[in-house]
């Protein structure tokens, strides 16, 4: 996987888990806001910051609800 540079397209992989349809209003106001915060950071680290996810670990929210305790 290439690292993601664009806001939209960071959204776009984060939320894609979620199946949504496009089409609501939440979704379209989650996005705008998602859009700006990433916007945001990019311009106040002076740079465009990419993402890579395929480096990422795996983290577990709430490890008690999945039995990792």
């Amino acid at each position: 996987m290439e690292p993601l540079t664009r806001p939209q397209a960071i959204i776009d992989y984060c939320l894609a888990p979620l199946g949504l349809s496009g089409s609501g209003d939440a979704e379209r106001e989650t996005r705008r806001r998602l859009e700006h915060v990433i916007k945001t950071f990019q311009a106040k680290a002076n740079s465009t910051l990419s993402v890579d996810f395929s480096s990422m670990p795996s983290q577990v929210i709430n490890e008690a609800a999945h039995g990792y305790e």
